[in-house]
């Protein structure tokens, strides 16, 4: 159940197709093999108010979290991380090599015990599990 969740400054809507992002991020996501269609939500919430560095309304911000249920190895997550941020640098190169901008990005496990989860969206999907 891998939630990405993007937090992006407004001045960025101007430079970069978040929706697009959304795609990228939920494709690099489902190529790694840890982390299961089905279970994958992107969201992108913009936040209208900010204050980067010395305050110039110039600077922006992606920040990227994705959040998963507990169980899978140090070594598959870093593994993750490392292939999702490749596609989000790769998709955000021109907006970095062409203004102020900060991408991150953060991967943490959700303790399974404290967060039940009910679906049936496997029953829409093509071929019913993945």
């Amino acid at each position: 159940m891998p939630h990405i969740q993007i937090d992006y400054s407004a001045n960025l809507e101007t430079r970069l197709d978040v929706a697009g992002l959304c795609r990228v991020l939920r494709d690099a996501a489902v190529a790694t093999g840890v982390l299961p269609l089905a279970g994958i939500r992107v969201r992108a919430i913009r936040a209208d108010h900010v204050v980067i560095a010395d305050g110039n309304p110039d600077h922006a911000y992606l920040d990227i979290s994705v959040r998963l249920r507990g169980g899978r190895t140090t070594e598959a997550k870093a593994a993750a991380t490392a292939a999702i941020f490749a596609a989000a640098e790769a998709y955000c190169a021109e907006v970095m090599a062409t203004s102020s901008f900060m991408l991150s990005m953060e991967m943490r496990d959700i303790d399974p015990t404290l967060s039940p989860k009910a679906s049936s969206i496997r029953n829409y999907l093509p071929g019913g599990t993945e």
